[in-house]
């Protein structure tokens, strides 16, 4: 049991140098893997948000560190993901609620599903380029979190692709990103602590190691990376693990 932990290690940190180089993938990769090496979403979830929690202050500081992001408290950049955190706290709030009473294979239909319409919306989404609204802004933190604190993903793609589209920058929007989620991902993290005491948190420590150590690496890598081929590639993988989900909650896999 303790080397198959162990061996999340590097899967948490590949996934997480995907999330902090562009903003998203780390829960919407990570919880599809996971469930399809047969744990539970409610130990799955609970568990990615935790090492989330961590990775997304960690992320958020080295992202302003290299400017790839500016937080000082009068910067556009650092309203933003106090915009997105606030409206997110609501929307993960009512997902928490409503994960703890469903039946783990509705969790399981939910999430894969998620995954999926997450991968294509990055797909269609590439190239379109609407004016910045702070009222999108607010639904996106509502809705984004709501899906994080469902399905321990779904977060990234929505807010990182959201803002980009509505002329934030990249390397801006993945430093906002990470920090929001961050917040977030907290909450849930106390949402499902104080509703279900049976959570089992094995996953949490390892998952976080090895996330937290790709961090660094990430934030230099921003500087330099294609992240347009990278998106879409992350896209496709994305796309593709939602429907191995979705496949193992219809065919019993």
């Amino acid at each position: 049991m303790e080397a198959k932990l162990i061996l999340l290690m590097p899967l948490a940190f590949v996934c997480e140098f995907i999330d902090s180089s562009l903003g998203m993938g780390y829960g919407t990769s990570l919880t599809p893997v996971l469930l399809l090496l047969g744990y539970h979403p409610l130990e799955v979830v609970p568990a990615v948000l935790f090492s989330e929690f961590v990775t997304g202050l960690t992320a958020a500081f080295f992202h302003h560190s290299v400017r790839n992001v500016n937080f000082h408290l009068n910067s556009i950049d650092f309203r933003v993901a106090a915009v997105l955190s606030s409206f997110g706290v609501v929307g993960v709030i009512i997902s928490v609620v409503v994960a703890v009473r469903l039946p783990g294979d509705i969790l399981k239909l939910w999430i894969g599903a998620i995954v999926v319409a997450m991968g294509i919306a990055m797909i269609l989404a590439r190239k379109r380029k609407p004016s910045f609204s702070w009222a999108k802004i607010s639904v996106l933190g509502t809705v984004a979190s709501f899906n994080k604190g469902m399905s321990g993903g779904g977060y990234g793609p929505l807010v990182m692709g959201g803002q980009v589209l509505s002329g934030i920058g990249v390397k801006n929007a993945v430093g906002i990103t990470s920090l929001s989620e961050s917040i977030v991902c907290l909450v849930g993290v106390i949402l499902y602590a104080s509703l279900k005491s049976d959570i089992s948190w094995v996953l949490a420590p390892w998952l976080m190691a090895g996330a937290v150590l790709s961090v660094p690496f990430a934030a230099v890598t921003l500087k330099r990376l294609p992240e347009a081929k990278v998106k879409v590639a992350v896209a496709v993988i994305v796309l593709g693990l939602g429907l191995l989900t979705l496949a193992k909650v219809f065919l019993g896999l």
